[in-house]
């Protein structure tokens, strides 16, 4: 017997295996003081004695089950080569600690990485595991799945049909909380009994949804804020994927991992398929929980280096209508109150009067801009304040010149078109040409004009998305290739920040926010929505990089008047900026939204 005792921030996870097992993780929670002698007792403690009616051989649920060893719950790797190899058992090839091998006994380490390689060399398949415990105390794992047969003796494919990690939870955590939500009102919270069986959230949008979940807690009944033990599970990823409180008999798990199209993941030899992050955060209480995704985030994230900018979007102040003099005059009026990010939203490029046309035409509009951007975007610098653009460089109206071009470059199950979405169809960013397309307009666009901050939109959910010559399922793909695009950009552009916005707060989750400086959790910004929106947000991301804006008495969204003050505590609760028609205040407005600022 091998174990691993990992600890930080009064968080332990204790992995077990045998020679020729997988890990378990035994234990996730509260830091243990135990000696090494008890936590061999305790590990032994843990496995069931084989006489309970289920296994001769009695199976606990490793951090991917197997049903090959009596697991009946859900597998960690559904996979198959031509209908054979379905039920693989892995064996131990190798277990680490942060690169050092792991011997028999227990070792025990601080923060630290297991990394585990195991082989069914039957069904011809290898599986690595990675366990990571942050110096923050925030577990994540993943698994990788490659096709180790040789093409000349086994030519079929190994396809994967799904991959996901299994976490842990002591069964005295008795209640679930987790969200739904829609356009307007994301983050709606919903609390009810652990039971048995499967409690599954899935997103098959194509991004991370306006009706996800974001992620699930599970506690001690009646868990708060400040009180019971909570674990919460969260997929660290953009595109399909599934978030599950599975309760079986004697063992509760979170499990979670990428939901895979029909076909999407098929291995030849030597392929490898790489799943997502899965987190896990334990705390007592949903803020020490949340504390732990707070600094991962702000490890990686941009908005840490310095003080957030005071913002202005100027989408509800102008919408299409763009006009050098009004927004000229905006932004002199914004730099009086004390903004110091200026950003222009949709309708700068070609064709955009509404959002029926233009999108995939990134040049200013000529009509519009008939000098480029760039003057506005100087004299907005003269006036001591960034500048920054709207884009959504995934999508594509059918009514542009690209589209007419290039119509190979658009995602398709088919022949047809998928239907239409907010006047909308997804470009097709897996193809080398398109890719190498958006990747020069918007490197081109931040040196020509000099921006210094994108907000980066995703109006469209994903419906039928194949590639256009085959029509194979290409979420996956899709969401990795966005990745490298941000990735690169990030790389030329080290001090640019992006914002991650999709129809508001339709793409928020740890694969997008490892890339990105800031989130819109909301095209609503009605504050008595946006309070509860904001809170529940938090549970994963902090409030610096939580977009939170003064908008118009009037909400656009909801119809409800609120008190100025009440709208700027509210916005003050994130990162602060304002969305709203400055012109139109008067001298008691100006001075309290300034005294804000």
């Amino acid at each position: 017997m091998r174990v691993i005792h990992l600890s930080a921030e009064d968080v332990s996870v204790v992995i077990a295996t045998t020679d020729d097992g997988m890990p378990e993780i035994v234990h996730w929670g509260a830091a243990l003081t135990s000696s090494e002698p008890d936590l061999l007792t305790f590990v032994a403690a843990e496995r069931r004695s084989g006489i309970d009616g289920d296994s001769d051989v009695p199976y606990r649920a490793s951090v991917l089950p197997e049903h090959s060893r009596g697991w009946f719950g859900a597998p960690g790797l559904s996979a198959h080569r031509g209908g054979s190899g379905w039920a693989p058992r892995f064996a131990l090839r190798s277990l680490a600690v942060d690169g050092a091998e792991a011997g028999p006994g227990v070792t025990s380490a601080g923060a630290g990485r297991v990394g585990a390689v195991l082989h069914d060399d039957t069904a011809e398949i290898e599986l690595t595991l990675e366990i990571d415990l942050t110096r923050d105390g925030l577990l994540r794992t993943r698994a990788r799945v490659r096709n180790t047969a040789i093409a000349a003796t086994t030519p079929a494919p190994l396809e994967v049909q799904a991959l996901a990690v299994a976490l842990p939870v002591p069964t005295w955590a008795q209640e679930v909380l987790d969200f739904t939500g829609r356009w307007g009102h994301e983050r709606i919270p919903q609390r009810h009994p652990v039971v048995r069986g499967d409690h599954t959230r899935t997103s098959r949008r194509g991004r991370t949804g306006l009706d996800a979940t974001l992620v699930q807690a599970v506690g001690t009944p009646g868990f708060s804020a400040d009180a019971g033990e909570v674990w919460i599970g969260h997929v660290g990823f953009s595109g399909n994927h599934e978030h599950t409180v599975e309760r079986t008999d004697g063992r509760l798990h979170f499990r979670g991992g990428e939901s895979l199209l029909p076909g999407e993941i098929r291995l030849a030899p030597g392929e490898e398929y790489a799943g997502p992050w899965v987190f896990g955060s334990y705390g007592y209480g949903l803020d020490d929980a949340a504390a732990r995704f707070h600094a991962h985030l702000r490890a990686l994230s941009r908005s840490s280096r310095r003080p957030r900018p005071v913002t202005m979007n100027v989408w509800e102040a102008v919408y299409f209508d763009h006009d050098h003099r009004v927004l000229v005059d905006l932004a002199g009026r914004a730099a009086e109150l004390g903004v110091e990010r200026y950003v222009l939203d949709d309708g700068w490029f070609r064709g955009r009067n509404d959002d029926r046309a233009g999108l995939g035409d990134w040049s200013p509009d000529p009509v519009a801009w008939p000098d480029g951007l760039r003057p506005l975007a100087d004299e907005v610098r003269a006036l001591g304040m960034e500048f920054g653009l709207w884009v959504e460089p995934e999508m594509i109206n059918e009514d542009s010149d690209l589209a007419r071009a290039h119509p190979e470059w658009i995602l398709r199950a088919g022949p047809e078109l998928p239907p239409r979405y907010r006047f909308q169809q997804v470009l097709d960013l897996t193809q080398p040409a398109a890719f190498d397309h958006v990747l020069g307009v918007l490197d081109g666009l931040i040196e020509d004009v000099g921006v210094s901050y994108l907000k980066w939109d995703h109006n469209r959910d994903l419906i039928a998305a194949g590639h256009p010559a085959s029509g194979a399922p290409a979420v996956h793909e899709q969401t990795l290739a966005v990745y490298r695009l941000i990735d690169e950009l990030r790389r030329r552009h080290p001090d640019l920040e992006i914002e991650s916005c999709a129809s508001g707060g339709g793409r928020v989750d740890l694969g997008i926010l490892e890339r990105t400086d800031r989130i819109h959790p909301s095209d609503s910004h009605d504050p008595h929505d946006r309070f509860g929106i904001l809170r529940w947000t938090g549970l994963l991301v902090p409030p610096e990089m939580m977009g939170s804006h003064v908008a118009s008495p009037v909400s656009s969204v909801t119809g409800r008047t609120h008190d100025l003050q009440f709208r700027c505590a509210v916005a003050f609760l994130g990162h602060f900026g304002i969305e709203w028609d400055i012109r139109d205040l008067d001298e008691h407005d100006r001075r309290v939204l300034g005294d804000w600022i």
